[in-house]
């Protein structure tokens, strides 16, 4: 598989991992390292800043392929295909289908702006 290949299936299955996530058939140990994988992967922060010359980008080529693929083996074979076939109706020609699956993402960045806000001004 080429590398291209490797990205577009990596840029697939994070969809998926968040629906595996929601599964109650996944084990809570696979929906912890899911919820870590999926809030690394939507983060705008990275754990090195791409502005480090050639380290920044090495989480995104290293790091976050290692969650999704260990991620992946953690989650149960009949609903890790379930997820991905429900991603892929999800996602349909790059391009999610209903535009309010990033809800949930949203709210969890503005719980975490909000503790922020809190600690910050008292």
């Amino acid at each position: 598989m080429k590398i291209k290949e490797k990205a577009k299936q990596l840029k697939a299955d994070i969809p998926a991992v968040f629906l595996a996530l929601k599964d109650r058939q996944t084990p809570w140990y696979a929906k912890m390292l899911a919820a870590v994988t999926v809030c690394y992967a939507l983060s705008p922060i990275d754990l090195v800043p791409d502005f480090i010359p050639v380290l920044g980008y090495l989480d995104d080529l290293i790091l976050l392929p290692l969650l999704v693929s260990v991620t992946i083996r953690c989650i149960p074979q009949p609903v890790w295909q379930r997820s991905r076939t429900a991603a892929k109706e999800i996602w349909k020609n790059g391009k999610p289908k209903k535009w309010f699956c990033a809800l949930p993402v949203a709210l969890i960045w503005l719980v975490l702006l909000g503790f922020a806000a809190k600690l910050i001004f008292g």
